[in-house]
């Protein structure tokens, strides 16, 4: 019987980077549907000033997500698009490929 090589049975991931510019903020945090939005699960981190970041892997698919930044919602600007959400407002999408 032949055995599955490792890459075989991992899942594929790709190393994706998530960017915020906001220059005030004091904490901000990425949440979507990969961490069941939760707002304190994915810290940023500030890399330069006012530019915070946060990258980690996912698998291919169509994410939606927002970033909470000091306990308010965010958009990201650079969103490959946007869809409603049930608040009100909009959701940002990621297509990770």
């Amino acid at each position: 019987m032949k055995k599955k090589s490792s890459e075989e049975t991992k899942p594929k991931t790709k190393k994706v980077q998530f960017n915020l510019h906001a220059f005030e903020a004091e904490r901000v945090f990425l949440a979507g549907d990969f961490n069941n939005w939760d707002v304190k699960n994915l810290p940023m981190k500030n890399a330069k000033k006012g530019t915070w970041e946060a990258s980690f892997p996912l698998p291919p698919g169509r994410y939606e997500y927002r970033f909470w930044v000091d306990g308010v919602w965010y958009d990201d600007p650079d969103a490959q698009e946007r869809v409603e959400n049930p608040f009100g407002s909009q959701n940002c999408v990621r297509i990770v490929s």
